[in-house]
């Protein structure tokens, strides 16, 4: 979805009853205005930094997202 006044590309989610696409942020769908149902965070796959000063997790590239430190 792109901002209507910049045209920057803008995370979007898609409404379950329209399937429109509206703002990541979004509390209703800008299209129907139906509330948008928010996806529950899974942490249970979640991959803790190894450095234990950093608070940050393991991304799909094996780095830290916070500190850069490699997966052990």
């Amino acid at each position: 979805m792109k901002c209507p006044r910049c045209e920057e590309i803008l995370p979007f989610v898609l409404c379950t009853e329209c399937d429109g696409e509206t703002p990541e942020a979004s509390q209703y769908c800008c299209h129907c205005g139906n509330p948008v149902k928010k996806k529950e965070l899974d942490f249970s796959e979640r991959i803790p930094c190894g450095d234990g000063a950093c608070i940050g997790t393991i991304n799909e590239k094996g780095v830290c997202n916070v500190c850069g430190k490699p997966y052990p």
